[in-house]
């Protein structure tokens, strides 16, 4: 980052809720074919997706610690358990609860606000680009975002230690900058993605580090001792 642009927990709430009523709208305009196409988290339908979307609203702190206890502290199989479980749930039902909550001022556990906000984001391209759609966020939603991408306090789950280390990432449609390294260029919202495990945006980005973060992702995403989730930072 070429400056101090920290954003104050009140602005991310803001911001979130703009983009909460931004999903909802574009969830409620999609017919019943748009709502079973698989997202860019790889087993989730948009339906899915909209259940995700409205999970820490309508699943407490306390259920979700029990589900986790039940996937043996696995997070991402516990949310991918409880997605399925609010997938049940018709899609008139989840856009309402997505709307209903839209300014909660959530602050998870290890995440805080700039959580629920990079979901807001990344799954609103998640839903929109397998459909061809433009529906997007403003771009400065992507540079606070990717300021927390780059930055120390970003969680595994988005971004995994090692993966962007040794990269310069520059955004080719702002004054945005980050890092020391190879560099990437590309839009602000190829380079969220790309950063946070969606391998399809890598073909809009440019420069010497592109081939570096795609042998990452390939090797983050060869299965384990308990095989592979098949999401991306979802």
């Amino acid at each position: 980052m070429t400056e101090d642009r920290r954003v104050s927990d009140e602005a991310i709430w803001e911001l979130t809720t703009v983009n909460r009523l931004r999903l909802a709208e574009l969830l409620e305009s999609l017919d019943d074919t748009q709502w079973r196409t698989e997202t860019l988290c790889t087993g989730w339908t948009v339906h899915h997706m909209a259940a995700h979307l409205v999970q820490p609203m309508v699943v407490g702190f306390p259920h979700f610690l029990l589900a986790a206890l039940r996937h043996r502290g696995n997070t991402a199989r516990t949310v991918d358990a409880i997605t399925r479980r609010l997938a049940r749930r018709p899609r008139e039902e989840l856009t309402a609860a997505l709307r209903r909550h839209s300014d909660d001022r959530l602050d998870p556990p290890r995440v805080g606000p700039m959580g629920p906000f990079s979901d807001s984001c990344i799954h609103l391209r998640d839903i929109a680009r397998p459909l061809r759609l433009e529906a997007d966020v403003p771009a400065r939603h992507w540079e606070v975002l990717m300021d927390h991408l780059a930055g120390p306090a970003v969680i595994p789950g988005l971004v995994p230690p090692g993966r962007i280390a040794g990269l310069e990432l520059i955004a080719v449609d702002a004054g945005w900058q980050a890092g020391v390294g190879a560099p990437v260029r590309g839009m602000l919202e190829a380079l969220a993605l790309g950063v946070t495990g969606r391998a399809v945006a890598l073909d809009e980005l440019e420069g010497p580090g592109v081939a570096l973060l795609r042998t990452r992702l390939l090797e983050e995403a060869t299965p384990g001792p308990e095989g592979p989730l098949g999401k991306s930072a979802a």
